[in-house]
């Protein structure tokens, strides 16, 4: 009897820790609707926009702890969509990101902290024009997972500032008799993403 009482409370103790565990589901970016958008200011009177609609990637995602997750994102550089032709073939070419030695971008986090309820900082590093260096992304997200279109979804949102010209894109940012560039130097970024559990 005492050996069962131990036991008991042995099995006990085990249940109870079990939903304290590390908890940690991976996600697939769905690339069908998700995009990476950025911002930059043209003869510091406008913004001008884009996208890339090609975006794919990971989420290893830790509910519990989310320091516990990490996230990985590629996106192809040849589908950039400025909505404008010419604008589109330079900013390919060797004038900006220069598809053709440098096609992909990447990011790969590093750390990532809860600031709120619904809300995130994550660091990693970023990859563009054939140079790394380290960015940090304010999330909005991920939202609570629902089930519909026949698996299991969520959403997140992530938005940073860099200056193209840490990347090597230096291309245009020459002063005008205003005092401003060309081509902004910063850039903003903002990736919006829907994730299907794999």
């Amino acid at each position: 009897m005492k050996n069962f009482l131990i036991a008991a409370a042995f099995t006990a103790i085990l249940s109870a820790a079990a939903p304290a565990q590390a908890q940690t589901t991976t996600w697939q970016l769905d690339p069908a609707h998700s995009n990476a958008q950025f911002s930059v200011r043209h003869l510091g009177i406008s913004n001008v926009q884009g996208e890339f609609t090609r975006v794919t990637g990971t989420a290893n995602l830790d509910d519990q702890d989310i320091s516990k997750s990490a996230v990985t994102a590629s996106i192809d550089v040849a589908s950039l969509d400025t909505r404008v032709q010419h604008r589109d073939d330079d900013l390919k070419s060797d004038h900006f990101f220069d598809v053709a030695k440098f096609p992909t971008i990447a990011f790969q986090s590093t750390k990532i902290w809860k600031t709120g309820d619904d809300s995130a900082k994550m660091t990693g590093n970023l990859t563009i024009h054939g140079v790394t260096k380290e960015v940090t992304f304010d999330v909005t997200g991920p939202t609570k997972p629902i089930q519909v279109m026949g698996g299991t979804r969520r959403g997140a949102s992530a938005t940073t500032k860099i200056n193209r010209q840490d990347f090597g894109i230096v291309y245009m940012s020459n002063t005008l008799p205003s005092g401003d560039e060309m081509i902004g130097d910063t850039v903003t970024i903002t990736l919006d993403v829907e994730m299907v559990k794999k």
